[in-house]
C-alpha cells in the first residue's frame, strides 16, 4: 500500500543497502503476512499489487547496478522478469549450476552476474550457495 501511495520505498531500501555494501552482500525483500497480502490485493487488484512489488524490486536492482553491485540473485519468476527488463539484459550466458534447473549467469557483453530463481526452483540454502560459487 506505500507504494501505491507513492511512498519511495526503492530508494529508501537503496540507501540502506549502500550504507551496508561494503561489508558483504545484502539481502532485499517484500514480504507481508498472509491476509495483509490478501487485503493489498483485494483493494489494488492483484495484478496491481504484483507489478507494484516487481518494479520496486526492479529499480532497486538497477540502483544496485549504478552503485557498483556486479551479482545479484533474484528470487521469484516475474520480479526476475522485471530485473532482467529494468537492467536492460538482452542475452544471458548460461554459467554454473547453483541447484538443478538454476544456474548463474552473465549478461553479454556486461560484467554483470544474475542468478534468476523462480519460487519453485533451489534448496533451502540457495542464496548463500549461489553467493559461495561466484566469489
Amino acid at each position: 500500500m506505500q507504494l501505491a501511495a507513492g511512498v519511495p520505498l526503492a530508494q529508501q531500501a537503496l540507501a540502506w543497502a549502500e550504507a551496508r555494501l561494503a561489508q558483504g552482500p545484502v539481502l532485499v525483500y517484500a514480504t507481508a503476512g498472509a491476509e495483509e497480502v490478501k487485503a493489498t490485493q483485494q483493494q489494488l487488484g492483484v495484478e496491481r499489487a504484483g507489478a507494484l512489488i516487481e518494479q520496486c524490486l526492479a529499480a532497486i536492482a538497477a540502483g544496485l547496478l549504478d552503485r557498483g553491485v556486479r551479482r545479484l540473485v533474484v528470487a521469484g519468476g516475474e520480479t526476475a522478469g522485471a530485473v532482467v527488463q529494468a537492467l536492460q539484459v538482452q542475452r544471458l550466458r548460461v554459467g554454473a549450476p547453483i541447484d538443478p534447473g538454476v544456474p548463474w549467469t552473465q549478461a553479454e557483453g556486461r560484467p554483470l552476474l544474475l542468478a534468476l530463481k523462480s519460487g519453485n526452483f533451489g534448496s533451502v540454502d540457495f542464496f548463500a550457495k549461489a553467493l559461495a560459487l561466484v566469489q
